[in-house]
Order: structure tokens, then C-alpha cells, then sequence
């Protein structure tokens, strides 16, 4: 059971390569997924976070308001730990148990954890390979500008707060290009895919 960390940045490509991977029969944990699931209204997670971040986090239907976490969070480091610090347990523990429960459907599952704060949260765990969805920085804050409907400030903003590339990239196994066109970034995970025991194994 080959067990493969995704990651790269916001606006980066990695969805389309998630994706073509799942198209190819791999089972896809998604962290991001995880964390909206562990959130659920009365959760454990969605409890300490009012308690460390105020109820009014909490819209009357009793789900998170994520607009609101952001605006106590957001730019703020020492928030952004206290927060991840209730987060993150919980989404590794489930995460975990995802990994069992794909290795006990399928002991020959490849499992593609996409994850995009691999390099701020989980770079050191045992991964089999590690992909990093790359395009330059100016690709990726037009795509948020075009595709999301950023500003170019807020989609400036949302890059720096993440990890440099320089990070991410020290930590890739497999880089897929996705500055180049879609035809060009699936044909790179299709010969990934391919040739994905050879890769591991050359690691």
C-alpha cells in the first residue's frame, strides 16, 4: 500500500492532479475535507474553538462561520497556532483512520493524501512519495484574480501567508509542472502513474 502525500499552493493545480489520480484508481484523502468534517456542528473541535475564539464563530444554525475564524485568525501567527492546535490532532487522527479503513477495503490501495499545509504540518511523516503541484507565484495570484475572484491584494495576501515555494519544492519526491496547459499537466501524472513503483522505489 504505497501512501503518497499532494501538495502545493493555493491556485496550484493540485484538485486537477487529486483527480487524475483518482481517475486512475487511487483512493484520494482529502485534509481539507477532513478538517470541514471534524468541524461538524457539535463537535469537539467546533466546541474548543468557540471556547478559544468566541461563540459568535458559530452561526445560529450551529456550523462554523468560517468567514469569522478567518477574520480572528487571519495575519495573526500566534492565532493561527492556537487554532491549529485544536485542528490539527483532530484531522490526523482522522486522517489515519482513513488510511486504515482504505487499506483494509483494498491492501494494494495507493492512497494520495492531499494536503496543502504538508510542509507546515506533516512534511516529517513517513510518505512513500511526495508530489508538489508547482506554477510560479504570478501564475497562481492571476488564477485566484481570474478563476476566484480575488483582488490582486487579497490573492498576494493569501500566497505569502503560505509556505514559500522554495519550502514546498525541498520537500518534493515528483514535481508536476502545472504552469504548463491541462493536456501537458495530466499527460505528467498519467506517466507518474505509470511508472509509480519505479519512482518509489528510486526515491
Amino acid at each position: 500500500m504505497p501512501l503518497l502525500a499532494l501538495t502545493g499552493g493555493i491556485a496550484s493545480g493540485k484538485s486537477t492532479i487529486a483527480r487524475r489520480l483518482a481517475e486512475h484508481g487511487a483512493v484520494v484523502v482529502d485534509a481539507d475535507a477532513i478538517v470541514r468534517d471534524v468541524q461538524q456542528p457539535g463537535s469537539a473541535v467546533l466546541d474548543a474553538l468557540a471556547g478559544e475564539f468566541g461563540d459568535d464563530i458559530i452561526r445560529e444554525d450551529g456550523s462554523l462561520d468560517r468567514g469569522a475564524l478567518a477574520g480572528r485568525t487571519f495575519g495573526d501567527p500566534a492565532a493561527v497556532r492556537r487554532m491549529n492546535a485544536i485542528v490539527h490532532p483532530a484531522v490526523r487522527a482522522e486522517s489515519a483512520r482513513r488510511f486504515a479503513a482504505a487499506l483494509a477495503s483494498d491492501p494494494d490501495a495507493v492512497i494520495v493524501y492531499d494536503v496543502p499545509l504538508l510542509a507546515e504540518t506533516r512534511a516529517d511523516d513517513p510518505w512513500d512519495l511526495i508530489i508538489v503541484a508547482h506554477a510560479p507565484a504570478a501564475i497562481r495570484r492571476q488564477r485566484l484574480i481570474d478563476l476566484r475572484g480575488f483582488t490582486e491584494a487579497d490573492a498576494q495576501a493569501r500566497i505569502a501567508a503560505q509556505v514559500s515555494d522554495e519550502a514546498r519544492l525541498a520537500l518534493a519526491d515528483v514535481v508536476v509542472d502545472t504552469a504548463a496547459p491541462l493536456a501537458d499537466t495530466l499527460a505528467q501524472v498519467d506517466r507518474l502513474w505509470q511508472d509509480l513503483p519505479r519512482v518509489i522505489a528510486q526515491k
